[in-house]
């Protein structure tokens, strides 16, 4: 399988409702770091009260 956003092979793969989309180290990274800043992540963790150790 190859990522979804460009040629190399994908080191991650979801499913979702039979759709499998790949994504290569890089851009898993970059859509992570994305995912991390996101205001909807924030409040999830505020609703949640998450705490690390």
């Amino acid at each position: 399988m190859k990522c979804h956003y460009c040629d190399q092979v994908a080191a991650f793969a979801a499913e979702t409702d039979g759709i499998k989309v790949g994504l290569c180290e890089e851009h898993f990274r970059e859509r992570l770091e994305e995912l991390a800043e996101a205001d909807e992540l924030k409040q999830l963790k505020e609703q949640v009260d998450v705490d690390r150790t």
